[in-house]
C-alpha cells in the first residue's frame, strides 16, 4: 500500500510540473512581449542617444525576416530563441570601449538569459518536427548575426561600432515585438 501511494504521490507531482510548464508555454508570447518591451528600455538605459560621429559608419545588416514568417507558431518560437542566444552572445563580449551602463547591461543579458531558457523548455519538446526548416533559418540567422561580429571585430569594438549593434539590435527586437503580437 505504501509503495502505491508514493507512486501515485510522484505520478501527481509529474501531472503538476507537466501543467505548470504548459500553462507557462501558453503564455509564452505575452512573456516576451514584456521581455521585449524591458529590453528596448534596457537598450536605451544602457547608453546616449545615437552619437552623430558614428552615422558615417553605418552599415546595413539586413535581418532575414523570412525566419519570422513561418506559419507555424512552433517554428517562430524556435528563431525567436535563436535570435536571443545570438543577441546574448554579441552582448557578452568585448564591451570595455561600449562606455555603457553597467546595471542595465546586465539586466538585459539576465532578461535574454532567462527567456532563452523558458524558451528552450517550451520548444524543446517541439523541435523535431521543425528540424529541416529550423536549419535553413539557423544558417540564415548565422550569417546575419556573423556579419554583426566581424563589424564589431573589424573595428576592434570601438564605440561607434558598439552604438550600430544596439541601435541594430533595437530593431531585431521591434521586429520580433511585431510577430509576436500577430501569433
Amino acid at each position: 500500500i505504501m509503495n502505491t501511494f508514493g507512486l501515485l504521490q510522484i505520478g501527481l507531482m509529474v501531472l503538476c510540473i507537466t501543467t505548470i510548464s504548459s500553462h507557462q508555454c501558453n503564455h509564452l508570447p505575452l512573456q516576451q512581449r514584456k521581455v521585449i518591451e524591458n529590453s528596448l528600455q534596457l537598450l536605451d538605459k544602457m547608453g546616449e542617444k545615437f552619437p552623430q560621429r558614428c552615422l558615417r559608419q553605418k552599415m546595413s545588416f539586413k535581418f532575414p525576416k523570412q525566419v519570422l514568417k513561418p506559419t507555424q507558431k512552433e517554428a517562430v518560437e524556435v528563431a525567436i530563441e535563436e535570435i536571443f542566444q545570438h543577441i546574448f552572445y554579441i552582448f557578452s563580449k568585448n564591451l570595455t570601449l561600449a562606455a555603457w551602463d553597467g546595471t542595465a547591461l546586465e539586466k538585459f543579458q539576465n532578461g535574454l538569459y532567462q527567456q532563452i531558457e523558458q524558451l528552450e523548455a517550451c520548444v524543446i519538446k517541439k523541435q523535431t518536427h521543425y528540424f529541416r526548416s529550423k536549419e535553413v533559418n539557423r544558417l540564415k540567422l548565422k550569417k546575419y548575426f556573423q556579419k554583426i561580429d566581424c563589424f564589431l571585430k573589424d573595428r576592434q569594438h570601438n564605440l561607434c561600432s558598439w552604438e550600430i549593434s544596439r541601435a541594430e539590435m533595437r530593431r531585431c527586437l521591434q521586429l520580433i515585438d511585431k510577430v509576436i503580437r500577430k501569433l
